[in-house]
């Protein structure tokens, strides 16, 4: 049977770019938050000092408190606009599962939020809220790729993989053990664990994503599609490390007995936040372009035509 296919829309590419664009920019206000100390500074919710549309008094912690519910609340908006012009626009079934998906998750993140406060931000959920968001980012920069026009009308450059383990299997691994320093980092910043366990974690992190991103460079260095999103990986992981000893510096040894979070401890932190964000994202990235560029099938005939020719 042929798959299902849908015209490109560039109206519809661009509207999820931007749509992932407004899911970063919330990253980095929930960042805001946390690093600031401001998650109790509107106590109630989902009104903002009893009223909905009405702004609280711009002081204090309520500035990034309420700034962040108000991104929230717009891209709750764009998601709910992608879910249905997907349905409207997109011929893809799995594509109005992923739109569906992404909706769930980004409602599911904002209970989250509000059972944060309502509970006085407790460790559990307010790791729970982190991971969420970050899950959410990840479907809303998916989506952008499945709507580009170089994933709807452009056939892929399949290629085989011959090594072991295979590089699907190591992406598949770098996100699984960035989602558990996310977890870690999250705990770590809503005062749930000790700093050691994230610090630990993430020589692991350091070692599996190196390993990934040179095997992408070496083995599919002239599959574009691979190519780009593993020296992103490379260089934000190097980034995403420095700015790790940052904050690490400026929250655990000069910060520890600070009275209130001071600046160069809220921009490392913001920062870490936000490129493991877009680490995440990226690792991500890659992982969808192997799976798309190096098909399983193919590979598997690709040994069993070596097996043949050693038999030979």
């Amino acid at each position: 049977m042929k798959p299902v296919s849908t015209p490109f829309n560039q109206g519809f590419h661009r509207f999820a770019v931007f749509t992932a664009c407004a899911t970063f920019i919330l990253i980095i206000a929930g960042a805001l938050v946390t690093s600031n100390d401001a998650g109790l500074s509107v106590p109630d919710w989902p009104t903002s000092y009893g009223h909905v549309l009405r702004l609280p008094p711009w002081i204090g912690g309520i500035r990034y408190e309420h700034s962040h519910r108000m991104i929230a609340g717009f891209t709750i908006f764009l998601t709910a606009s992608i879910a249905l012009w997907t349905f409207l626009a997109d011929r893809r079934r799995w594509m109005k599962a992923l739109a569906l998906g992404a909706l769930g998750t980004i409602v599911v993140q904002a209970v989250l939020g509000g059972m944060t406060v309502l509970n006085f931000l407790p460790p559990a959920i307010s790791s729970a809220h982190a991971a969420v968001g970050q899950t959410f980012f990840c479907i809303a920069v998916a989506i952008a790729i499945f709507t580009g026009k170089q994933w709807v009308e452009e056939p892929p450059q399949t290629v085989a993989d011959e090594h072991h383990p295979s590089l699907l299997t190591l992406s598949l691994l770098s996100i699984l053990i960035l989602y558990v320093q996310l977890i870690l980092g999250a705990l770590f910043r809503h005062h749930g664990m000790a700093w050691w366990p994230h610090v630990l974690n993430a020589l692991l992190v350091a070692l599996l994503l190196t390993w990934t991103g040179i095997r992408a460079l070496v083995s599919f260095s002239r599959v574009d599609a691979i190519r780009r999103p593993a020296v992103l990986l490379l260089f934000l992981l190097m980034i995403q490390l420095c700015l790790g000893f940052a904050a690490f510096l400026t929250r655990v040894i000069w910060g520890a007995d600070a009275p209130q979070p001071e600046t160069a401890m809220v921009f490392s932190t913001v920062a870490h936040v936000a490129v493991g964000a877009l680490l995440l994202a990226t690792t991500a990235v890659l992982t969808l372009r192997v799976w798309r560029h190096v098909p399983a099938t193919l590979k598997d005939e690709s040994l069993a035509i070596e097996g043949k020719r050693v038999t030979a």
